[in-house]
């Protein structure tokens, strides 16, 4: 179980982020067109203005808050008057909030195309795919905050902070999966899903 926790969390992120990288650039230099799914507004409108707003919504702030509530330093924080118990329930409403329009939002897209059989034959199976695993994985982050709502009605923050200091020690190539060992499962599992949405 160590050399798979390692693995998952040791080495994994780089093989995502370096398979990332390296695919857009590879995929944009050779196939430009295939870089983005394709449209299917014309094929059916119904439902589908509503679904993208809000997904896009939900996947945009919930990005800007990953980065900036789990990449910046504690001590940044401390220093600017926001104390753990402050970060920890903001970090928990904005979540709720952005997480359910992108669940929502992310899920009526991948039903719509799977099921509308006009829009799934002019989709590649990337575009259904990748909706269902961004549909997943916010559901999963969903599933971390009755967690986050208990740690946080006892007075401690250390999931949070041992979770940035995760993936502060990934940003600064000298990762310590031995953070994350002791967290609930739920993170862990919303942690890989996400990683695995870069490396897709």
């Amino acid at each position: 179980m160590d050399l798979i926790h390692n693995f998952v969390f040791g080495t994994y992120p780089y093989i995502a982020t370096t398979v990332f990288l390296l695919g857009s650039w590879i995929r944009f230099d050779h196939e430009q067109y295939t870089w983005k799914s394709d449209s299917s507004q014309l094929l059916s409108k119904r439902g589908m203005r509503v679904a993208n707003n809000i997904f896009h919504y939900g996947i945009l702030a919930l990005f800007v808050g990953h980065v900036v509530g789990l990449l910046t330093p504690h001590k940044v924080f401390l220093a600017l008057g926001v104390s753990d118990m402050t970060h920890q329930w903001v970090a928990i409403i904005a979540g709720a909030i952005f997480g359910t329009l992108c669940f929502i939002g992310a899920a009526a897209l991948w039903f719509r195309r799977l099921l509308n059989k006009r829009v799934r034959a002019a989709s590649r199976w990337i575009d259904i795919n990748i909706l269902g695993w961004l549909a997943f994985t916010a559901a999963a982050g969903l599933f971390t905050l009755p967690f986050s709502i208990q740690h946080a009605n006892e007075g401690h923050a250390e999931t949070m902070i041992r979770l940035a200091d995760w993936i502060q020690s990934i940003l600064y190539f000298s990762p310590d999966p031995s953070l994350v060992r002791n967290v609930d499962p739920a993170y862990k599992l919303h942690l890989f899903l996400g990683m695995s949405v870069f490396l897709f």
